[in-house]
């Protein structure tokens, strides 16, 4: 097959977010006294639009309460990036997105980050002449619904079967099998192995090899 796309989650998968995103949710609850989430809800809503994520964290909130804590999350990452913070990247993804790159792929990325967090990732060293597009839940209805992942095949010209979507948790799953793109999990991120399964990933890698060769058997099959 000929330049394959592959499809990136940020949060989870390329970007370990996971400290980040659980203080910004426990800032954000202390702030409007809701009770502090424990992490293993907060690490089940990653991926979603925050919106939904938190609507989902905290579901008898009014309208303008949610409104409230949509911002007071967003003030606590804003707050954490003032600081120069910046989370890092998963061991060997930069090697991995090079050799993507070097091998012909194409790239983009499918994010539920609004596209503040895109512009700040994106700014990244080497990033900006990774990807060739870029989707996010601001640009309109955000996992599972196949919109963004289809944006991405239509800005890189690809279809649902040269495309595969590597994410870290069931939303990336059943976005791909939503668009009829190829499901890949990776185990280090936010949902676990058994989540991602279920949800109908292929192949979840336990590491960056694994992934590569995952990805590797992708092109060579399709």
């Amino acid at each position: 097959m000929t330049n394959p796309l592959a499809v990136f989650d940020i949060d989870g998968t390329l970007v370990d977010s996971r400290a980040s995103i659980f203080r910004a949710a426990t800032e954000a609850a202390r702030d409007l006294g809701l009770p502090e989430p424990e992490y293993d809800r907060v690490r089940r809503i990653v991926g979603l639009s925050l919106h939904h994520a938190l609507h989902t964290l905290e579901p008898t909130l009014t309208d303008a309460e949610l409104a409230d804590f949509v911002a007071a999350f967003q003030a606590s990452f804003r707050r954490m990036h003032e600081e120069a913070f910046q989370e890092p990247l998963y061991p060997g993804v930069m090697d991995t997105l090079r050799r993507l790159h070097r091998d012909g792929w194409r790239l983009a990325l499918a994010t539920g980050q609004n596209r503040r967090g895109v512009a700040r990732n994106l700014a990244r060293e080497g990033w900006a002449e990774l990807f060739v597009s870029s989707h996010c839940a601001e640009d309109g209805p955000g996992k599972p619904d196949p919109a963004m992942l289809r944006a991405a095949m239509t800005a890189c010209g690809a279809t649902p079967a040269g495309t595969v979507m590597i994410g870290d948790t069931s939303h990336d799953i059943l976005m791909a099998l939503n668009a009829g793109a190829h499901p890949l999990g990776v185990a280090w991120g936010f949902h676990t192995i058994e989540e991602q399964q279920a949800a109908g990933a292929r192949h979840v890698a336990l590491d960056t090899p694994d992934l590569e060769a995952a990805l590797d058997r992708f092109a060579s099959a399709a």
